[in-house]
């Protein structure tokens, strides 16, 4: 297995941002959606887990809902408790949850960080009572596409070769590919793009480190970026991606997931290239008694 992922600097990353105030708009985001994907599912979930949420917005938004009798949260470090909560501790790559256990486990955000991803998958399907529900958010391709770019152009311009800077994010296909090889029933998969607007690069950047993302991969350049490089990159992504006030885009893409733990009362699936309703009313067709 490649370790493309090093995940000691993640959870540095994730409890630096934690300690400094996180940046954490994208995961508020998230958390209203999860949670609003859920609250049309006509059924309760006993036992409830989150899955490396950070700052646990999802868990508490997903408490609010009404439809969970508890919430367990997962997380790398102890530090990423609040004061007083009880955390489970395990790595990205571990669900430490016995088999046929939880009714629901959601994702958010984590599950692109993983250097084993069909085993995590398979991983969350066994923690799954049968009919237990699965619902992530991924970052998908597409996502800091202008960054990426302009990264690279400016790196390449100014040395002559260039970094990987920005991780890669996995397709639409390539989720719905891991759900069925994980043993998902009924899985569904949409995108959700959101562009979010900054003065320049420079407080894009700021965000990123702000939510824990700064770049984790394991064939990092260990040399920081020349100011020279990060000067042009901002003059790149001004030219290429600014709007008429003068403002740069950044865009985020979210791929939200939902699979069944296989039970025999669930409704055969449909042919292959047929699915044609967003993830939402799936999810509210599939709670129906």
């Amino acid at each position: 297995m490649e370790t493309l992922f090093d995940h000691a600097l993640i959870d540095m990353h994730r409890l630096r941002a934690l300690k400094d105030g996180p940046a954490d708009f994208l995961l508020d985001v998230v958390a209203r959606e999860l949670a609003e994907r859920l609250s049309v599912i006509d059924r309760r979930f006993e036992r409830a887990v989150e899955l490396h949420g950070h700052t646990g917005a999802v868990a508490r938004a997903i408490a609010e809902t009404g439809k969970v009798d508890a919430i367990e949260r997962i997380e790398s470090d102890q530090r990423f408790a609040t004061p007083g909560e009880v955390l489970t501790v395990s790595s990205l790559e571990t669900v430490p949850l016995a088999p046929q256990s939880a009714n629901l486990i959601v994702s958010p955000l984590a599950l692109h960080l993983t250097n084993d991803t069909p085993g995590v998958f398979v991983q969350i399907r066994r923690a799954l009572k049968p009919d237990g529900l699965f619902l992530a958010a991924i970052p998908g391709n597409g996502t800091l596409q202008e960054l990426r770019e302009v990264l690279l152009a400016a790196e390449s311009e100014m040395t002559g070769g260039a970094s990987p800077r920005v991780v890669p994010f996995p397709d639409v296909r390539d989720i719905g590919a891991l759900l069925q090889r994980g043993g998902f029933a009924l899985p569904v998969t949409d995108k959700e793009t959101y562009t979010v607007r900054y003065d320049s690069l420079f407080p894009l950047m700021k965000d990123l480190r702000a939510m824990g993302m700064a770049n984790p991969l394991t064939g990092r350049s260990r040399r920081p970026l020349a100011r020279g490089v990060l000067l042009r990159a901002a003059e790149l992504y001004a030219q290429r991606f600014s709007d008429p006030d003068g403002r740069i885009r950044a865009t985020f893409s979210v791929i939200y997931v939902s699979g069944w733990a296989p039970h025999e009362s669930q409704q055969k699936p449909l042919k292959p290239g047929s699915a044609t309703m967003r993830l939402a009313d799936a999810l509210k067709q599939t709670g129906q008694e």
